[in-house]
């Protein structure tokens, strides 16, 4: 196989940028991504963490070009794979990045795969489309790349239909369909969604074993802080279509600097939770999207808000030479200043 080009060292694999993404709607125009930037580097796992519907898997859709257009469209921005700015430019020397450089695991896998196709025929296309394999070429790689996953009796497996595979057997197929053409980054949208917890374990340590072995950069998406604690090297915390926090794992964790963070923090079970206290749930809704606040969107449910909060929107302050928060009290002319609250809240 055919080795795709490396990017000069530190430089990221997927590096995306201002990245805008409406909806028309009968009610409206939904502005779902406003300015999302992120990127990761080859070995490293970024992890795109938020509660339900605030534009996590729409960010990633769209890098890969599969929001259907209409009702959606990429308004700004840029997303670059190596020197190929993919939203503009998908065929590159003849091939689709997607699948080849770039893959995904998809939320649902049995939705995502054809039920009257044969496992190992679904993840052998991939490699005649993207690789130029021959039909049996591929299919024996198909039964190696599956062997990969730890799925038991490969070959048998791989001719048999998805209706016959449990939840975490087509978890495991669906990775080895997206890994099958070795890409250099891999999403993972919700990647143990509805799998039980020892399943999901197991997942993740295969997800890990792979990025050892290969070196591939990993965005993984996911509203499940536990999931990031253990798979994540960097953080974006992602709120009403914005990050709001960025920096890495230790940093968004142990020092976290945006309220939002901080409330997800508080609502998140530990062994320390006991039950008189009970989790502390973050009041209120996001805002409505079809008219975003022209400040801080975090503005209405946070304890920390300010009268400038609400007419005007906050950049990201760097808190840290990696670490940046979209929060007014980073700002060095805040009442808290750098060393208040948060500082104090994150010892």
């Amino acid at each position: 196989m055919t080795a795709s080009p490396t990017p000069a060292a530190g430089r990221p694999l997927l590096d995306v940028a201002d990245l805008h993404v409406e909806f028309d709607t009968h009610g409206g125009v939904v502005k779902a991504v406003r300015g999302v930037s992120f990127s990761v580097q080859a070995g490293r796992t970024l992890a795109i963490v938020g509660e339900s519907g605030c534009g996590k898997s729409v960010s990633v859709l769209s890098v890969m070009g599969l929001v259907p257009t209409p009702p959606g469209r990429i308004t700004r921005g840029a997303a670059r794979l190596g020197d190929v700015d993919i939203l503009r430019r998908k065929i590159v020397d003849g091939h689709d990045v997607r699948g080849s450089r770039i893959a995904m695991i998809f939320q649902d896998p049995m939705s995502a795969l054809n039920p009257t196709m044969r496992v190992g025929d679904q993840i052998a296309e991939t490699l005649q489309v993207h690789r130029g394999l021959s039909r049996a070429d591929a299919f024996r790689r198909a039964v190696e790349v599956l062997a990969q996953t730890h799925i038991p009796d490969a070959e048998a497996r791989a001719k048999q239909y998805p209706f016959t595979f449990s939840g975490g057997m087509l978890q495991r197929a669906m990775i080895a369909m997206a890994i099958a053409c070795e890409p250099e980054v891999l999403i993972a949208d919700e990647p143990t969604t509805a799998l039980d917890v020892t399943i999901q374990a197991q997942i993740l340590d295969l997800l890990q074993e792979l990025q050892r072995r290969t070196g591939m950069a990993i965005v993984l998406i996911t509203h499940d802080l536990g999931v990031v604690a253990r798979m994540a090297d960097d953080v974006s915390v992602m709120y009403a279509g914005e990050i709001v926090e960025s920096g890495s794992a230790d940093d968004v964790f142990y020092r976290s600097a945006h309220p939002y963070t901080l409330g997800l923090r508080a609502a998140m079970p530990s062994q320390a939770t006991t039950k008189a206290a009970g989790l502390q749930p973050i009041e209120g809704t996001p805002p409505d999207l079809f008219d975003p606040p022209p400040g801080c969107a975090y503005v209405a449910r946070c304890p920390h808000a300010m009268h400038l909060c609400r007419p005007h929107r906050p950049e990201p302050f760097q808190v840290d030479p990696a670490h940046h928060a979209r929060c007014w009290l980073h700002h060095p002319g805040a009442p808290a200043g750098r060393d208040g609250v948060y500082r104090g809240a994150r010892a």
